[in-house]
């Protein structure tokens, strides 16, 4: 049981929000967004051109979070064992020693996962979902926490790979980060080098404080209207016309942790309309699949869900 009040826990988080801002400028509502993330307790997909941030933010939030990190970067001959590890035999002890992949660390990050096959791409989705890997008949637990950061570049690039919906529907949340606006781009041309700031940075939060605001965040009260207005956004995107794949019962949950979260974020014990609104679309566009790509996309879909009344 945790005795974290919610004042307290909002501090905590406000700490947090602060030191990863201090690397990302001008992105308070995307670091937000990816904060709540992390509390719901999923993964996260950041979708954007190169050179806007999306490592760094993965980086900053290790640190943040006092975590062990690791940076997988996928390339289209990266293997499986190359993310999970491998038997190696040793001719000393004439045995077979596992030697973990960079899949055992607290926060991976797997930079531009779709430059890798769908292959290896599928080499995480057991550790996503189960937060273990099943490898010559032998099951091995991941670290706790653990999370998975992937960063992607839009797929109209060269040399990508679209993820499948199964693995789209693990990512909690998607995001991206923009460019940065005037202000916040000239403090950056004139300022200190964000990898250089990087190496500075201290945990302002670590990792079982972490678990106990993710202990208050199940915590936090969700009324029946909440949960019957969550239910009828997923039923509106299953009778929708313009949508060809509807939102799944994970989806479902994505919903109700990071509106908890975000709840909590707010310094509330109880969920409110406003925290479904203010997450929603980040957590569902990625999982919406239009019945015509040339007319609209997984976006416009999640804000046409966003119209839903609430009962």
């Amino acid at each position: 049981m945790t005795n974290l009040t919610h004042t307290n826990a909002k501090r905590m988080i406000d700490q947090l929000v602060t030191a990863v801002s201090s690397i990302i400028l001008g992105k308070e509502q995307t670091i937000r967004l990816a904060i709540n993330c992390i509390l719901a307790n999923g993964h996260l997909l950041i979708e954007d051109l190169p050179g806007v941030g999306k490592t760094t933010l993965a980086h900053a939030l290790a640190k943040s979070l006092g975590m062990d990190f690791s940076r997988i970067q996928f390339t289209s001959d990266l293997l499986p064992a190359d993310i999970l590890g491998v038997s190696v035999y040793e001719q000393s002890t004439n045995q077979f020693h596992f030697h973990k992949g960079p899949v055992f660390s607290n926060m991976v990050l797997a930079d531009e996962i779709n430059r890798a096959t769908p292959k290896t791409q599928s080499a995480l989705l057991e550790a996503m979902e189960e937060h273990q890997i099943s490898m010559e008949g032998e099951t091995r637990p991941l670290p706790d926490p653990f999370f998975v950061i992937a960063t992607q570049n839009p797929t109209y690039q060269i040399g990508t790979f679209n993820l499948p919906e199964s693995q789209l529907d693990r990512f909690l949340m998607k995001l991206s980060l923009g460019y940065p606006d005037a202000a916040a781009e000239k403090k950056l041309l004139m300022g200190t080098d964000r990898r250089d700031l990087l190496t500075e940075l201290s945990s302002a939060v670590t990792p079982e404080q972490l678990k106990e605001l993710q202990l208050t965040v199940s915590k936090v009260h969700t009324s029946d209207a909440i949960i019957e207005y969550i239910q009828q956004i997923i039923q509106q995107s299953r009778n929708t016309a313009n949508i060809a794949i509807g939102l799944s019962p994970r989806a479902g949950l994505a919903v109700l942790h990071s509106a908890r979260a975000w709840a909590l974020m707010n310094d509330r014990d109880h969920v409110l309309p406003d925290d479904v609104q203010a997450i929603l679309i980040s957590v569902i566009a990625h999982r919406l699949k239009p019945v015509d790509d040339d007319k609209t996309n997984g976006i416009d879909l999640a804000n046409q869900l966003l119209q839903t009344p609430v009962i």
